[in-house]
């Protein structure tokens, strides 16, 4: 190589970036001062967009190509520094290479739990995830409003307020769907649409297209999925007795597992609710074959068989609500449980009003029957 050659491979450089990763955005061109000679070459690939920034402000934009510096390429650097026709010293410039390549499989979850209104269960709170695809379409946008300085920006870098912005609007479609919770796995392709529609109205603030939305999964609490999985189960089998008894006997267990709590308290309401239901499905089963026992005895004498024998049916306001009608056995274990004590108010039919437990005669004499508090250890 002749001393011509070497001069001649010092006036000509060669600016271009080879992407060997899977999440680079975007990539500073480094070199020493950042001087760049004029009549350089600049190599830009597809899935590529080169950007010059002249003391921080940005100057010419390059679409995939192969280009040689000058001052007819580069309009904006040569109004900016001022450059004569035929300028041919070096510059200094920073060059940002842009990948404008689809980003997929991106990754978006909700970070804790998110309360939402069913239909079905009321408050409940569920957790979804997902998958999303970006891609930069307005190089000059994202570099200004997100990329800053940094030399180098990944799909990691802006993740956060990315999914951040999911979350939102993923909350507020399912708000505003409606859909039952049961119903949202056969409407998953339904919320993505809606949830990408929101979204490109977002993201081409930071100069970015969401290209997919997908929602993968959402799930509710492990406690009550476990217990819609155990209700399908025995819902199949035909035999929703068993499936109040069952309840009524884990409530009642979890109510001795924490006497005194919060949580106690309310599964042994459940418990008292369930026992009422079930007491009051045997009642019924008595008086039929009670009924059935006095045809079978009348049958054929032509007297007609005596009413069943109906017990006093109670109504009374437990923890602020009514619950009813009550025959005795089941007033006296509520009693026993302390949901219903003598300033309760009780009512039935004949009754011109309301009256406190203690002053009804045939429910008064049943708090007789109910042993004390034990004394404290």
């Amino acid at each position: 190589m002749g001393i011509f050659d070497i001069i001649k491979n010092e006036l000509i450089d060669v600016i271009d970036w080879t992407d060997n990763t899977q999440n680079t955005m975007v990539h500073r061109f480094e070199r020493a001062g950042n001087e760049i000679k004029m009549g350089a070459k600049l190599i830009v690939r597809e899935s590529q967009t080169a950007v010059f920034i002249n003391e921080g402000e940005l100057a010419d934009v390059f679409e995939p190509g192969t280009y040689t510096l000058s001052t007819q390429n580069m309009p904006v650097l040569t109004k900016l520094k001022s450059w004569k026709y035929g300028f041919n010293s070096p510059f200094k410039a920073e060059v940002y290479f842009v990948n404008t390549k689809v980003f997929t499989n991106q990754k978006w979850g909700t970070p804790g739990p998110v309360v939402i209104r069913d239909a079905d269960f009321g408050r409940v709170t569920i957790r979804a995830f997902g998958t999303y695809s970006i891609q930069i379409k307005d190089p000059a946008t994202f570099l200004k409003k997100v990329v800053g300085t940094n030399q180098t920006f990944t799909t990691e870098s802006i993740a956060e307020e990315l999914r951040s912005m999911i979350v939102t609007n993923m909350v507020t479609a399912i708000g505003n769907s409606g859909t039952p919770f049961l119903d949202f796995a056969s409407n998953y392709k339904k919320l993505s649409e809606y949830c990408q529609g929101e979204l490109a109205k977002e993201f081409p603030e930071y100069g970015l297209d969401i290209t997919k939305f997908l929602v993968s999964n959402i799930n509710l609490p492990e406690e009550l999925q476990k217990a819609l999985d155990e209700g399908t189960s025995l819902n199949m089998l035909g035999d929703m007795n068993r499936y109040q008894t069952k309840g009524m006997v884990d409530a009642m267990k979890s109510a001795a597992n924490n006497p005194g709590g919060g949580a106690g308290g309310m599964e042994s309401m459940m418990g008292m609710m369930m026992m009422n239901q079930m007491m009051q499905n045997q009642q019924n089963q008595m008086n039929q074959q009670f009924q059935q026992q006095n045809q079978m005895n009348q049958q054929g004498a032509g007297v007609p068989p005596p009413p069943p024998f109906q017990q006093a049916q109670y109504y009374a306001m437990v923890g602020g609500a009514q619950q009813g009608p009550l025959n005795m056995q089941q007033l006296q274990q509520f009693i026993a449980q302390g949901a219903i004590t003598q300033n309760t108010y009780v009512w039935k039919q004949g009754m011109a009003n309301w009256q406190e437990a203690s002053q009804v005669a045939e429910i008064a004499q049943l708090f007789g029957a109910v042993p004390p508090p034990p004394p404290a250890q």
